[in-house]
């Protein structure tokens, strides 16, 4: 037992999460009630050890990542990250547009006048800006507003900079920095330990999912499916065509990303997969006053596969009432769909209710989104992984476009066991 122990450890991490998908799907089309009974808590542990982490390394990394920063460089960063996230959420809708339109998913399709779901309130434009700002920062965290406590971090490490850079207070700015700096190690070392349960974990997930919806929920709705995979294929071409363009070598990009992106495919959670993403930045040798800042603040803003998911949707719940969209609800959708992926959460569940907001302001039958819920489950991780993999990318090509090279840099932490899960 204790070898096959050591064995296990001594696997890339990429081998074990393949083995524990494939593994997991096996369990889940042979199991029964079992598999959901009794491997369900070893996936919500999972989950949350995982979501545990985000507090801590949202906070610390990002205070490290902004001192880290050359003089000037924060704010160029900053917009960058910004503007390329808000930028490759309305091309992912356009995508998913294109595409949808192109086999148009739920054609033929009749509406059961029995199906119904209720609409979640959702707040406004102006409110969803002001929830930026935590009324209270502990409740910030307590609740996991992502936005929140990524503003929190900004304001107290810009803080900390500029105590850093005083000449009154620069000795006791940098025993702050180096306080902040060793709690980020510590998160680090606790992510390594984690690390070694996510194949575990993983193969519960995939096992109960695929035991609760079987093949014939996928058979029912195999085109809405199928057509959101192709736009998914589609968003990742582009993807490295921009890389490329960058001088990004996809190679090396794809070697580091697959573990996050498997993760995120099995857990359906974003902001979960966050540890593993930051540790496939370091191990890309991207600089941490970059990623500190684009994988956090991605893991929140940067919604390619939700944008994707929410315009073939909205195709597809056109199509089944026979009124196929026209160019301005197409714009309509680019727009409001652009704006609703900005802020909503990273985790399983929560493209329903950004595809019920964005059906509620164009008008389009809230009906149809009882029928998406049956695969809520199937199309929500392969959206969740590009949408990992839009931050990585992202995080990729800034780098780049600040003159670093992405290419054989060591990663950022000496931990033995991260660097072992190559």
């Amino acid at each position: 037992m204790k070898y096959l122990w050591k064995r296990y450890l001594q696997a890339s991490l990429i081998l074990r999460v393949t083995i524990a998908l494939v593994l997991g799907v096996l369990v889940g089309l042979v199991g029964g009630e079992w598999v959901a009974t009794w491997l369900g808590p070893v996936g919500d542990l999972l989950l949350r050890l995982l979501t545990f982490l985000i507090v801590p390394i949202v906070l610390f990394t990002l205070m490290v990542g902004v001192n880290q920063s050359r003089e000037g460089s924060a704010g160029r960063v900053g917009g960058k990250v910004f503007f390329y996230y808000l930028g490759s959420s309305a091309l992912a809708i356009m995508v998913g547009l294109s595409v949808a339109t192109l086999f148009s998913p739920g054609s033929g399709m009749t509406l059961n006048d029995s199906a119904s779901f209720s609409v979640p309130e959702s707040p406004g434009v102006v409110d969803a800006l002001l929830n930026i700002v935590p009324r209270n920062i502990v409740t910030a965290f307590a609740e996991l507003n992502m936005l929140g406590i990524i503003f929190t971090a900004l304001v107290f490490g810009i803080a900390l900079l500029k105590l850093r850079q005083s000449e009154q207070q620069h000795a006791l700015g940098e025993q702050l920095y180096q306080v902040i700096e060793g709690l980020n190690e510590v998160t680090l070392k606790v992510m390594a330990g984690v690390l070694h349960f996510v194949p575990i974990g993983v193969f519960a997930i995939v096992a109960k999912t695929v035991s609760q919806q079987g093949m014939a929920t996928l058979v029912s709705l195999g085109d809405m499916v199928m057509v959101l995979y192709i736009a998914l294929g589609v968003q990742l071409l582009i993807y490295c065509l921009i890389m490329m363009l960058f001088g990004v070598k996809l190679r090396t990009f794809f070697r580091e990303a697959r573990t996050p992106m498997a993760t995120a495919f099995a857990t359906q959670s974003s902001a979960g997969t966050l540890p593993l993403t930051i540790n496939a930045a370091q191990r890309m040798g991207i600089p941490k006053s970059i990623y500190g800042f684009s994988l956090p603040l991605g893991a929140t803003l940067n919604m390619d596969g939700a944008a994707i998911r929410i315009a073939i949707s909205a195709v597809f719940a056109a199509n089944v009432i026979g009124a196929p969209l026209d160019f301005m609800s197409m714009a309509q959708i680019v727009l409001i769909g652009t704006l609703v992926t900005v802020g909503t959460a990273g985790v399983p569940g929560a493209g329903i209710i950004m595809i019920a907001t964005v059906f509620a302001q164009v008008g389009l039958p809230i009906e149809t989104v009882a029928l998406l819920t049956a695969i809520d489950a199937l199309v929500g991780m392969g959206a969740t992984a590009l949408n990992v993999t839009g931050d990585l990318v992202g995080s990729s090509v800034i780098n780049r476009s600040e003159g670093n090279d992405l290419s054989e840099a060591p990663p950022e932490t000496d931990s033995p066991a991260v660097n072992k899960q190559a």
